[in-house]
């Protein structure tokens, strides 16, 4: 049987993910799968990590396996598959037992194209065994990060992965994805995982649909600016991070009282509790999620309007990995950093407290203690910068911004003034004019303010996919996204073969819905 070509490639992205092209970085990444290379891919956020190992799991024959530590978003990404028809399934802790061997079974019976699994999961004999008898073309390793004690989210159970590899009968083609790495993780990632002559694929960092704000603000200072910024934003999804349990709780209290809509997350909570309160989330029944580091990795919701972080992260790998969850439709988002002195000290007490993995060195404590602590160094530049916080990120990570001698518009140094002390209406007003300067330095990327007639079908539409998404059980994003939607409003298709034309719209899902929102587009 001849080796799946870029052809057949192009040909999955249209017909089951209803895109014309390939975003910058994944067509190398996919070709590189496709001829047996390994490949490591550092792409942002939002740039569209999953569909390099989703296009190839279709192509290939066999089962494809994705190491992954969000466990309690692995039903939400296996639905989203299905909608688009791909056979996904996932193997972890969630499952109960008498359900196990039944999805092992239909795994070695070819049911699915796709496994999500913990990286725990892959040091239980009983499932290497599986794997060793099961047909296993490729393992996409993500969040890969993880893998390297110099990042910011190190995970022991990633350290298994290579030996994992190493057992099988038949050497799996090795993809390793992440958000954010450096030069010196993007070493640990390729030695620590075994990868073999990879292709080493480092997508731009620069989201220009992003703007970025940081403001110099006591604790009390911060609720108040929320509260008027919120207030602003009505019906827009957005996230809100602090930096403790007790800040979450605090936080949730004070904009429950103000009549805002939303719900928390932190580790504190049960399972359940955490599981509800993400779901709401998801499907659009609450506005804003208040919640720790905790809630947010592998987050696919892709209307999420503005970030908002209440504290000082501990790295700039964390900062921009939370702050690329807003707008991963490509349409204009916020991004803003509250923070004061007291966050450093925070910062620092957190990082003291550091729990170390079992069997490390002294000598390795410190030297992990020495790296946080350069890594929160960067975090407080970027805080307290007084030069281009665009250009300050794309520097971090190796990157150099285009316009070397220009101002980029969209960060709160280059765009607008620092917010008055006292918190008056005009910051806020300039803010909110500005947003106009977002959406027009944007407009090369067709993003385009709805208004009048657009705003109204657009709102119509917005409703219909909330009608189908509740109906069905998921959120509203994995029927289409907020930009599909535009894309309809734009282009008015009143056929199959137009609507098949809109971005986002691939046969899977134009059966699935396709009618309904025909319907609502030519009335």
């Amino acid at each position: 049987m001849p080796s799946p070509t870029m052809e057949d490639a192009r040909s999955v992205l249209k017909e089951r993910f209803g895109y014309d092209d390939f975003r910058p970085g994944q067509e190398k990444v996919i070709q590189a799968l496709l001829e047996g290379r390994d490949a490591l891919a550092v792409m942002p956020t939002g740039a569209g990590k999953s569909l390099c190992y989703q296009v190839p799991a279709v192509l290939f024959s066999g089962l494809t396996l994705v190491v992954s530590p969000l466990i309690s978003l692995m039903d939400d990404q296996v639905r989203s598959l299905r909608e688009v028809g791909i056979r996904g399934s996932y193997f972890n802790s969630t499952l109960k037992p008498r359900v196990r061997p039944e999805v092992l079974r239909r795994a070695r019976e070819g049911w699915y194209d796709i496994m999500y699994v913990a990286p725990e999961r892959l040091s239980d004999p009983a499932f290497v065994e599986f794997a060793a008898a099961a047909n296993v073309p490729l393992l996409a390793v993500d969040e890969a990060h993880c893998v390297s004690q110099w990042g910011q989210d190190f995970r022991p159970a990633y350290s298994a992965i290579r030996e994992f590899v190493e057992r099988l009968p038949h050497r799996p083609v090795v993809a390793a994805l992440t958000a954010t790495a450096t030069h010196r993780v993007r070493g640990d990632i390729s030695y620590l995982l075994g990868l073999q002559d990879p292709l080493v694929q480092v997508s731009g960092f620069d989201r220009p649909n992003l703007r970025l704000a940081t403001h110099m603000l006591t604790p009390r200072e911060r609720e108040r600016w929320l509260v008027q910024y919120l207030r602003r934003h009505k019906g827009e999804s957005g996230i809100v991070y602090a930096m403790t349990r007790k800040r979450v709780d605090e936080l949730w209290d004070k904009l429950q009282l103000e009549g805002f809509s939303v719900t928390s997350y932190h580790a504190g909570y049960s399972n359940e509790e955490r599981s509800a309160a993400q779901e709401s989330f998801a499907r659009d029944d609450v506005q804003v999620m208040v919640a720790t580091n905790a809630f947010g990795m592998g987050i696919d919701k892709s209307n999420v309007r503005f970030v908002v972080n209440d504290g000082m992260p501990l790295s700039l790998e964390e900062y921009y990995q939370e702050a690329g969850r807003a707008g991963r439709d490509g349409e204009p988002a916020e991004c803003h950093l509250l923070w004061s002195k007291g966050d450093i000290r925070t910062a620092h007490y957190l990082i003291d407290r550091t729990e170390f993995p079992e069997g490390l060195q002294q000598v390795e404590c410190n030297a992990l203690i020495d790296n946080r602590n350069r890594l929160l160094g960067a975090m407080i530049g970027y805080a307290m910068s007084t030069s281009c916080l665009r250009r300050r990120i794309l520097r971090y990570f190796g990157q150099q911004f285009d316009g070397v001698d220009q101002k980029c518009t969209t960060c709160s140094v280059c765009g607008w003034e620092e917010p008055n002390k006292d918190l008056g209406p005009s910051p806020l007003e300039e803010l909110e004019t500005t947003r106009a300067h977002v959406r027009t330095s944007a407009g090369a990327m067709d993003n385009e303010t709805l208004e009048g007639e657009d705003e109204e079908l657009f709102n119509r539409l917005r409703a219909l996919r909330k009608q189908i998404a509740d109906d069905a059980g998921m959120p509203p994003y994995i029927v289409f996204s907020d930009k599909t939607l535009k894309g309809m409003v734009r282009m008015r298709p009143q056929t199959e073969e137009e609507l098949l034309q809109v971005s986002g719209v691939g046969q899977k899902k134009f059966a699935s819905y396709g009618e309904a929102f025909l319907e609502e587009l030519q009335r």
